[in-house]
């Protein structure tokens, strides 16, 4: 097909992004319908692309980084060089291609510079609609998680279309009412999830013989702190039965820091493990007893698999979840982790039914129906 046809430019930066616009673009490809696939650099995505059957990207705006992520979150001088000459990129970019809509999805620098770059602001006659896959997410505080809830301000800012993933996330959004096209669409971490748990079905992945937990560790607001870290893990190792670790690299590099590798190799109900590819983690999600994290994306599919899930941070832009009484904020307080993790081992937790706030499967083929 000529690029020539292209209606649609995804912009992409990190792994987690490229996850949840996997569903759209496998849909477009699955309508025979092209579209430009612009990646920032953020993150290395060498090999996941393949692994969805997603086509490589059509311009890659600066060298991807050999370990997990450019700037591990923090706000630098090289870190916000790079952000003001990628919206630049994208700008120049963007006027050559000429585009019908260009889409970013989520909180992350690259989300926030495709924003910026795509709007009116740089942009004065521009003949395309932009839009911000999964607006609406806050938490309330600039500083948890930072700096990803200020770039989702400036990305739903600077949007034309606004696609909530939730009631709650849609009314954050009052304020730009008949300003934008506001629309709660669900999440597409549904579709994602699901479509990687049937390849990991199909890859037959072998279930770990014990029941376990699983756990997930990276904000840099936990990282950049001996204090959080100390009591993240004093919380890990009361864990009573086995826990499976896929660590970040970010992760290691702080807990040799702070020399906490001691506390956490002498438990030995711990297995730490190289980061796992989505398929897998999927599996491993399904599978577990419960989830500990910090992570954001991780409370969604805990939600999608029914999983008691325990969250180390002090505020969630997730607060949909908090309702359904199986994810737990426990503002980093341990005495309070320690209670629910015994109460979740000792059955003394019971799963309710509950309608995923996210919405259902099929959220991709919404977005593409928007856009038409």
């Amino acid at each position: 097909m000529e690029k020539a046809e292209s209606k649609i430019a995804i912009v992409i930066g990190t792994k987690a992004e490229l996850i949840k616009c996997m569903p759209i673009m496998l849909e477009l490809q699955k309508q025979k319908k092209d579209y430009w696939f612009i990646h920032t650099g953020q993150h290395s995505l060498k090999g996941a692309c393949g692994e969805f059957g997603i086509k490589k990207p059509n311009f890659i705006l600066s060298q991807e980084p050999e370990i997990s992520t450019k700037f591990w979150s923090r706000i630098n001088k090289n870190s916000l060089f790079w952000f003001f000459s990628t919206i630049f990129k994208i700008k120049r970019l963007l006027r050559k291609i000429k585009p019908k809509y260009v889409l970013y999805h989520g909180d992350t620098m690259s989300t926030a510079a495709a924003a910026i770059a795509s709007s009116k602001l740089l942009n004065s006659g521009k003949i395309w609609k932009n839009v911000h896959l999964e607006a609406g997410l806050r938490s309330g505080s600039l500083f948890e998680p930072f700096p990803e809830e200020i770039s989702r301000k400036i990305s739903d800012k600077f949007s034309d279309i606004l696609l909530a993933v939730s009631n709650l996330s849609k009314n954050n959004l009052n304020k730009y009412q008949n300003k934008k096209q506001i629309i709660n669409i669900g999440n597409t971490i549904l579709d994602s999830a699901l479509i990687a748990y049937e390849k990991a079905k199909k890859s037959r992945f072998k279930k770990p013989k014990q029941k376990y937990a699983l756990i997930n560790i990276h904000r840099h607001e936990n990282l950049k702190s001996l204090e959080r870290m100390e009591k993240i893990v004093e919380i890990i190792n009361f864990v009573g039965i086995k826990a499976i670790w896929p660590i970040h690299d970010n992760t290691l590099y702080h807990l040799k820091k702070y020399g906490l590798m001691k506390k956490i190799k002498n438990n030995k109900n711990l297995e730490i493990t190289d980061l796992t590819n989505y398929p897998h983690f999927i599996f491993l999600i399904a599978n577990c007893e419960y989830l500990i994290t910090d992570g954001g994306s991780i409370q969604e599919e805990s939600l999608i698999f029914k999983k008691p899930c325990i969250i180390l941070r002090k505020k969630t832009e997730r607060q949909e979840g908090l309702s359904t009484e199986i994810n737990f904020l426990t503002e980093l307080n341990v005495g309070k982790s320690k209670k629910i993790i015994s109460d979740i081992e000792n059955k003394k937790i019971r799963i309710k039914k509950f309608q995923n706030p996210y919405g259902e499967k099929g959220v991709a083929k919404m977005v593409l129906e928007v856009l038409k």
